[in-house]
């Protein structure tokens, strides 16, 4: 079976989440060079995401689920998802009762990090999800797996893959998967067409 597993922030979604909750939160400069430094693979995806909770994790759990399910998608790619649920997951290292309304959206199954939440707000993180182990468990499995991603942190998750696939729908691929990608792909339409091709 082919399992396409996504990355969420910038390939499933038209924006970074993150910058969207501190936005809201009035904490722009604090998260936006985190995110940044993240994306193009100065700091580690680990230590950047405990530092960006640790920023964000006082603000209130049930207005920043609310706030992501508004957030918008690739309509294309969320079709594909649609049609096909069976063969897609999701993959994103974003806490789970922040997206959990925004991956119901989407519709199909996902892995996420998570949190010991009390009184509306994130106390710690009590995992981090490691997008490679999810490659693994499905080629384990004997699944034939599909990696879309765009960020650092989906690297060694798309060197285990069968297929990579460097997504730069909103912003250039970290420099880092282009190395380990089988494709780059710059349009929605164009990846779909890749996915139904892989399907």
């Amino acid at each position: 079976m082919v399992r396409f597993i996504f990355d969420l922030d910038g390939t499933l979604t038209t924006c970074e989440t993150l910058p969207v909750i501190s936005d809201h939160f009035a904490l722009q400069e604090k998260i936006a060079d985190l995110t940044r430094l993240t994306v193009q693979g100065n700091i580690p995806f680990i230590e950047s995401f405990i530092r960006r909770v640790g920023v964000l994790g006082k603000c209130s759990v049930s207005q920043i689920s609310d706030l992501l399910e508004k957030v918008p998608l690739h309509e294309k790619i969320c079709a594909f998802i649609a049609e096909n649920p069976e063969h897609c997951v999701i993959a994103t290292g974003n806490l789970y009762c922040w997206v959990d309304k925004l991956v119901r959206r989407i519709g199909c199954q996902a892995f996420c990090s998570e949190a010991v939440v009390q009184e509306d707000s994130v106390t710690k993180i009590s995992s981090i999800l490691k997008k490679e182990s999810l490659v693994t468990f499905y080629r384990d499995r004997g699944d034939t797996v599909v990696f879309i991603g765009d960020g650092n942190n989906d690297m060694e998750a798309m060197r285990l893959a069968d297929v990579a696939i460097a997504a730069g729908l909103i912003h250039f691929p970290a420099h880092s998967i282009l190395t380990v990608a089988d494709y780059a792909v710059y349009d929605e339409g164009a990846l779909c067409r890749l996915l139904g091709q892989l399907l």
